[in-house]
């Protein structure tokens, strides 16, 4: 009966989505308002039949109820309960529904907070999402069924791929889902304002917060996601460029492009047009990033969907969404007015030139995506990798770097180029002494983009914290904060990233119980190999004690590790974590002699990586906050000068 009720309240769901985009395509086309009044309550119905619908899933999951396809293939009852749970969406149906669930919830936040648009706009915007959901409601319905029985049901599942059974699951691609739709959201904000000719500086603070959220949701899925990717697969790399990885690249970097815009925009009101493009381009982004994951052309731990005609369904719904934006765009966009006029030197001109490099980095990450497909697609086999991305996207991104941190010490509207000239001395100066230093201890032994990648960090951080200076910190705003962390979290991601390229320092050997491994200063003993047992998998465990001059010997415990459903061997790496950087030591075969396979990694700096990662994050996260709260401030003002009068 779980299953049943499940499918029922998904179809009952699309039946409201259908509903919601009647309602307001007549409510608009008739004004009849009435009729826009009932969307609210409709919207809020679809959302929590949504999440009825997923939580009925994961009960499934958890119960272990074979008679359910989708538990059966992807499922086990031996394994631990947080992989049950997290396995719901660690497949192509479940994700799906999970994806489903946030859309429709996020309708219902758009029905039941959003306050601050034009009442016809927003009833547009609810509009969009419906139709953005009908669209994916169909593809479960129709073609990926979550629901769908098991004919006869087996004794046990066939277990959840063992590189997924790890917490990660847990965290990274909900906080891409819920990045995606956030993107969604965004989407249907720009269709409902060019529906309603309504593009102004109050339509770009309403969408304002749903950007931020997808932005800094996206950023730590990423984070996640690389971080996972970092200890999981055992190769010791933190990206390698891969199409699904590129997948969730895209769509963060159009909405960091998209994210500035809108911000011209609500400040002062400028970039009209570009706001509007830059909000199609973000979601299509993130439908391109569905595609290529879900629709069997690619191989991959992340990738689900096998089944061609799938793959056909996403290609025909991005079509249909992107294609009719776009043509909506090309309708409507000569009727938005244009917005207000600023100077060559000014901010303005910074975060054009900041969207501009955004716009050339994602053009090149997706052509390198998108290319080996298309040549495949003819008969040729085209392998694009690192090389391609390091070598073109890496200047790009370099000079984005720079641009990001001379874009806050630049005014509004209008500026002088000696001024700005002068706020950016002091990062210049540290720039050049960088340069001098980085010169010194490393020229000729590391490549050219690890260093400028080393040398610009140093300069960035330096002019990220620049627009604190002179001013009152008790009265800076949260958000001024919150720039300032988040850009100070790009220079320290470069740095960890220069710093591990340049000076990481790797070993393999083939050693005995009893050897003695010495590598970068460090010194690992082997001591032996003890066979151990987990909940769904056993091992064999390499003790090992690791230590770095006159400290302590500390014990790690590399891992090979086998997992009978289904039948998979995995690397766990050991990591040793100092201020520094990370010790990554990975247990490998045993040869016929009796000695073992052992890869060593000494990575100086590299959770610099991460940590700056979150604080990008963070430095959203505070932004958002003191923008609603001083949104919410200035509602409290107007009611009280009115109640005042």
């Amino acid at each position: 009966m779980i299953a049943e009720a499940g499918l029922a309240a998904l179809w009952l769901a699309a039946a409201l989505a259908f509903l919601q985009l009647g309602l307001v395509w007549f409510g608009l086309t008739t004004d009849k308002p009435e009729l826009l009044a009932s969307v609210r309550p409709v919207a809020v119905a679809q959302g929590v039949l949504t999440a009825l619908s997923f939580a009925l899933l994961v009960t499934l999951f958890l119960r272990s109820d074979m008679s359910v396809a989708l538990v059966a293939t992807n499922s086990h009852s031996a394994k631990p309960w947080l992989y049950k749970f997290a396995g719901t969406w660690g497949n192509h149906e479940g994700s799906m529904l999970l994806w489903v669930m946030v859309m429709g919830i996020a309708g219902m936040g758009v029905a039941l907070f959003e306050r601050a648009l034009r009442r016809d706009t927003h009833m547009a915007t609810l509009g969009a999402q419906a139709m953005i959901s009908l669209g994916f409601y169909a593809f479960l319905l129709f073609s990926s069924n979550p629901f769908a029985r098991a004919n006869p049901a087996p004794p046990d599942g066939q277990g959840l791929n063992p590189l997924l059974q790890d917490p990660g699951l847990a965290f990274h691609p909900p906080t891409l889902y819920l990045g995606y739709v956030g993107l969604s959201v965004a989407f249907s904000f720009a269709v409902g304002a060019l529906l309603t000719r309504n593009v102004d500086a109050v339509f770009a603070r309403a969408m304002r917060p749903w950007i931020l959220a997808a932005w800094i949701l996206l950023t730590l899925g990423i984070t996640a996601g690389s971080y996972w990717a970092y200890y999981e697969l055992g190769w010791g790399g933190w990206w390698f460029w891969d199409p699904v990885e590129n997948a969730s690249l895209m769509p963060w970097l159009a909405a960091t492009a998209l994210l500035h815009s809108v911000t011209v925009l609500a400040t002062r009101d400028a970039l009209r047009a570009w706001t509007i493009m830059l909000a199609v381009v973000a979601f299509s982004m993130s439908m391109v990033g569905t595609f290529l994951v879900r629709s069997g052309i690619l191989t991959s731990v992340h990738a689900f969907a096998v089944d061609p005609e799938r793959g056909t369904f996403i290609l025909g719904l991005l079509a249909l969404y992107i294609g009719g934006a776009l043509a909506l765009f090309g309708w409507r966009i000569g009727t938005v007015r244009e917005g207000a006029q600023f100077e060559l030197v000014s901010r303005e001109t910074m975060l054009v030139v900041n969207n501009l490099l955004l716009s050339v980095i994602l053009g090149l990450v997706l052509i390198g995506t998108l290319y080996p497909l298309m040549t495949e697609a003819f008969g040729h086999k085209v392998s694009v990798g690192p090389p391609y991305f390091d070598r073109i996207a890496g200047p790009a991104a370099l000079a984005l770097v720079i641009a990001m941190a001379a874009g806050p010490l630049t005014r509004w509207r209008k500026d002088h180029a000696r001024a700005v000239a002068g706020r950016l001395l002091v990062p210049a100066i540290v720039l050049l002494l960088a340069f001098a230093v980085v010169s010194v201890l490393a020229w000729g032994r590391i490549g050219v983009l690890p260093f400028l990648g080393l040398v610009i960090a140093a300069g960035v951080a330096v002019g990220s914290v620049a627009p604190l200076w002179k001013r009152n910190l008790r009265r800076t705003p949260l958000f001024t904060y919150g720039m300032v962390i988040a850009h100070l979290g790009c220079a320290v991601s470069l740095a960890g990233m220069a710093a591990d390229s340049a000076f990481t320092v790797e070993k393999l050997v083939a050693a005995r119980p009893g050897d003695v491994i010495e590598t970068a200063g460090w010194k690992v003993r082997f001591d032996a190999i003890t066979p151990i047992a987990g909940d769904n998998w056993t091992a064999l465990q390499g003790d090992m004690t690791a230590s770095r001059g006159s400290g302590s010997p500390i014990d790690i415990h590399p891992q090979a590790r086998f997992f009978t459903a289904p039948p998979t061997n995995t690397t766990e790496a050991a990591l040793l974590t100092r201020w520094d950087g990370q010790l990554y030591v990975v247990l490998g075969q045993e040869a016929d002699d009796g000695r073992w396979q052992v890869r060593i990694w000494w990575k100086p700096f590299v959770t610099l990586i991460w940590l700056g990662g979150m604080m990008i994050a963070l430095g959203g996260t505070l932004s958002l906050l003191g923008r609603e709260r001083r949104g919410w401030l200035q509602k409290l003002r107007r009611r009280s000068a009115v109640a005042a009068a």
